[in-house]
């Protein structure tokens, strides 16, 4: 008697590449833009998830330190907020964009990651126009979403970890010791805590002597086959 296919067997078989360039694309990053130069004495600070109530907190402090931000927003807090974006942009920061729904890339059906990767808060503006994926995650689609809407998927090399529940001194210590000329630091726009580490944090990068620049300004690099495999070991504690 002829064994009968196990349907599930062959579904898990056609989901196993989407989920390994899941697993490679948000923790390596290949062909994302990761950090700038490590020749020239400049990082960029970055924000995801805003606008929010706690924006105008954070552009007191950078105007504090006279640092110029990247705010990667998403479209309902943009829309919920339009004068906050006005308020960035008059402070001499850039607005780029975090999607439209704060879900990782593998949730979406083809037509939504579309739509996320084209969205921007500023289409008009000239480029370049930067997509961070929420939580850095990848589809097989995201690349080429972003090459066809002219977008360029921006990743980070530093990690705040403004999510835990460290006080702003162990976070800022912890985030300055891993800190190199051209790295591109991720932080969020909404946590109490960010306000905090973002003073100690920029203190500490003009204590050696680095400028805060907006990420396009470094200007970011694409991340070399090398940097993702260090960068995919890191993602696992390696």
């Amino acid at each position: 008697m002829a064994r009968r296919r196990n349907p599930l067997g062959g579904i898990a078989l056609l989901l196993a590449p989407a989920l390994l360039a899941e697993v490679l694309g948000r923790a390596a990053g290949w062909g994302a833009l990761g950090h700038g130069p490590r020749d020239r004495w400049r990082v960029a600070v970055t924000f995801d998830d805003g606008p929010s109530e706690r924006t105008p907190e954070l552009l007191r402090v950078l105007a504090r330190y006279r640092a110029r931000g990247t705010f990667f927003v998403t479209r309902p807090a943009a829309q919920a907020h339009p004068d906050l974006l006005d308020a960035i942009e008059a402070a001499g920061h850039t607005l780029d964009a975090h999607g439209i729904w704060h879900r990782t890339a593998l949730t979406l059906a083809p037509w939504q990651e579309w739509a996320q990767v084209a969205w921007h808060p500023r289409p008009a503006r000239p480029g370049p126009h930067l997509y961070r994926p929420p939580y850095g995650g990848h589809s097989p689609l995201t690349r080429a979403f972003a090459r066809l809407s002219g977008r360029q998927v921006a990743l980070w090399d530093t990690e705040g970890r403004d999510w835990t529940g460290e006080d702003a001194a162990t976070l800022a210590a912890q985030t300055l010791a891993r800190v190199r000329p051209g790295s591109v630091i991720l932080l969020h726009d909404g946590p109490a805590v960010t306000p905090a580490l973002l003073g100690a944090l920029l203190a500490g990068l003009g204590e050696r002597g680095l400028e805060v620049v907006p990420m396009h300004e470094l200007p970011a690099r694409r991340i070399t086959l090398r940097e993702g495999w260090t960068r995919l070991r890191a993602s696992y504690g390696a």
